[in-house]
């Protein structure tokens, strides 16, 4: 049985603004904005070429029964993975984002990041993975289904 990780809910103190954030200064896509069921809006937004997108909504944490909410801003160290950096910083940058320099860690493939915050200071990373420009994560699952 395959488990997949489709949708992270993220703690923020405006939706709106949240997802204005994340659609026009990240450049997510919006799937869904809208009130669900009575009481519950639930706008889910997923980056482009990502088979995990991020939830937004007051109410996802009564549903998922949580002890405790995370706290806007709680959230760090989520990463988005891109093959060239470069390309990405410049169209970022373009949108408004206020994203760090790359940084190289080390001259291997992986090992470049640049970093932004949402307005509720939730920290991103952002990983080049060049390898990912000739072997896309969907051809490479598929690839691994189909010879298991």
């Amino acid at each position: 049985m395959d488990f997949t990780l489709e949708v992270i809910p993220l703690p923020v103190t405006d939706i709106d603004r949240a997802r204005d954030f994340y659609r026009d200064k990240v450049g997510f896509h919006v799937d869904i904005d809208q009130e669900v069921m009575p009481g519950m809006r639930i706008v889910q937004l997923t980056p482009p070429g990502s088979g995990c997108s991020i939830a937004l909504g007051d109410t996802v944490w009564e549903m998922a029964k949580v002890e405790t909410r995370p706290e806007p801003g709680s959230y760090q160290a989520l990463q988005l993975c891109v093959a060239d950096i470069g390309a990405a910083h410049t169209e970022l940058t373009a949108r408004g984002l206020q994203v760090s320099e790359p940084v190289r860690y080390a001259p291997n493939d992986g090992a470049t990041f640049m970093y932004f915050k949402d307005p509720d200071g939730n920290g991103w990373a952002i990983q080049e993975y060049r390898r990912r420009e000739a072997e896309p994560l969907h051809k490479v699952l598929a690839d691994l289904k189909g010879g298991a």
